[in-house]
């Protein structure tokens, strides 16, 4: 176990934080994948009734560590390996079979964004905001963002979000349709624990079919856009754009894109 997830059970509520507030929780991948492997060990539980999922501090989650795989020079993993690990993730939220909360107490950025929106139910902060910020740095969305934006509010509103990085407050969030709920910050645990605490005392099997089905209605394209993504990806990720993104957010300047298609070159 690593110490960038906090766990917490008491009264069939599973509490899972990611606790990496020096990066303002950016996750990398060895967080990611415990909190998949938390998720889905939950399943065989029936003591768990209900996730709740949460980020420590000021943040929810801003999305990959990109400067912690920037620091592993060439050790960090393969594209493939990222993009199996996060898609491993948002499966794990959506089949998950008792209801997950996504308690969204700041920024919501990035994978980030798309785990919270995996979730069932989602309540935010009113401080709080989405953003999808992939390509401002060369890449496109992904966990299954193009799908979940897209079926919660509209090809429009997805669109301006995805391909401009705008961010969205949570108030707009929640008039848009695509969270559950916006709360006064104060009142945010207020909300998720009583949401929680209903939950954890229904019935686990018709919680069950009853998410089963609305997410088999609504989200039908999930795994073809869990697959278009990680294609997608692993091609900008080798990409020219994306070493000039990476790098200017990383020196905190305006990124040159190029618009190369193809992928750095190899070393001679």
């Amino acid at each position: 176990m690593s110490e960038s997830i906090l766990v917490e059970e008491e009264g069939g509520i599973l509490r899972l934080t990611i606790d990496r507030q020096a990066r303002l929780n950016a996750i990398d991948l060895e967080a990611m994948t415990e909190l998949g492997d938390l998720i889905s060990a939950a399943a065989a539980r029936p003591s768990v009734r209900v996730i709740v999922l949460t980020g420590a501090g000021k943040a929810f989650c801003t999305g990959a560590d990109l400067a912690a795989a920037a620091a592993a020079g060439g050790n960090e993993a393969s594209p493939q390996v990222v993009m199996d690990t996060a898609n491993a993730l948002i499966r794990a939220i959506i089949a998950a079979p008792t209801p997950v909360i996504a308690r969204i107490n700041g920024p919501a950025a990035g994978v980030g964004a798309s785990i919270a929106l995996a979730a069932d139910l989602v309540y935010a902060a009113d401080s709080a905001y989405l953003l999808l910020p992939f390509t401002s740095i060369g890449l496109m969305p992904d966990g299954g963002a193009t799908a979940v934006v897209a079926a919660a509010m509209g090809r429009a509103r997805a669109a301006e979000m995805a391909l401009l990085g705008a961010r969205l407050p949570a108030a707009d969030a929640a008039a848009a349709g695509l969270i559950t709920r916006c709360v006064p910050a104060a009142a945010l645990d207020d909300q998720i624990e009583a949401v929680a605490a209903q939950l954890a005392a229904g019935p686990r099997r018709a919680l069950q079919l009853t998410k089963a089905a609305i997410n088999a209605a609504t989200l039908t394209e999930l795994d073809a856009a869990l697959a278009r993504e990680k294609d997608g990806q692993i091609e900008l990720l080798t990409s020219a754009d994306f070493l000039e993104g990476m790098t200017a957010m990383l020196t905190r300047r305006a990124p040159n894109f190029t618009g190369a298609v193809h992928p750095i070159a190899e070393p001679a």
